[in-house]
């Protein structure tokens, strides 16, 4: 039998999750940029799913492939991206 720890609570990561998305959503209002633009910026076709990214909706989160993009888009080291503000 294998003894697999649980190493972070549903709460911990939606926190985490959400941080995220709030300091992507952040960046974009500072940018003055729209979330189509965005969206298209980072190579979404579909806008709503990048929308549901950037609120933490119906569980879409962004991958490390999107937070590394949008680092790049914004101008920020990727470690923006982190901190709880």
């Amino acid at each position: 039998m294998l003894n697999i720890p649980n190493i972070v609570t549903e709460e911990e990561e939606d926190a985490f999750f959400r941080i995220i998305s709030n300091n992507v959503k952040r960046l974009r209002k500072e940018k003055k940029m729209s979330q189509l633009e965005v969206a298209l910026s980072i190579g979404q076709k579909a806008p709503g799913f990048y929308a549901n990214m950037e609120n933490y909706a119906h569980g879409k989160h962004f991958n490390i492939s999107h937070l590394f993009r949008l680092s790049k888009l914004f101008d920020v080291s990727i470690e923006e991206l982190f901190k709880e503000v």
